[in-house]
This record gives structure tokens, sequence and C-alpha cells, in this order.
């Protein structure tokens, strides 16, 4: 029983350690990638959309 309740303070305490982010810095994060992945969804429909027509245009 000893170690699990040492296992919870030394959980606590290293929680305490963690240098959490800002509600700005996760907000401007989050735009970062939401942007990325509509960019990258974008360029992969493109080559898609190239690709396909080749392959009409070829067979």
């Amino acid at each position: 029983m000893k170690r699990i309740i040492q296992f919870f303070k030394d959980s606590i305490a290293e929680l305490k350690k963690v240098v959490w982010p800002t509600r700005d810095e996760v907000a401007s994060n989050t735009r970062v990638v939401l942007v990325s992945i509509a960019l990258f969804a974008i360029a992969l429909g493109v080559v898609d959309f190239v690709l396909a027509n080749l392959v009409d245009l070829i067979f």
C-alpha cells in the first residue's frame, strides 16, 4: 500500500513541474495544425485529380 501512495505522491510532484501551455499558445498551435491539414488535403486532392485524368488518358 505504501508503494501505491508513494506513486501518487511522485506523480503529483512531477505534474507540478510541467510547464503547461497558455490558452493563446494552444489556440495558435491549433490554427497552425488546421491550416496545415487543409493545405495538405488540397494538395492531395490536386495530385489525385491529375493522376486520375492521366490514367483516363492512358487507358
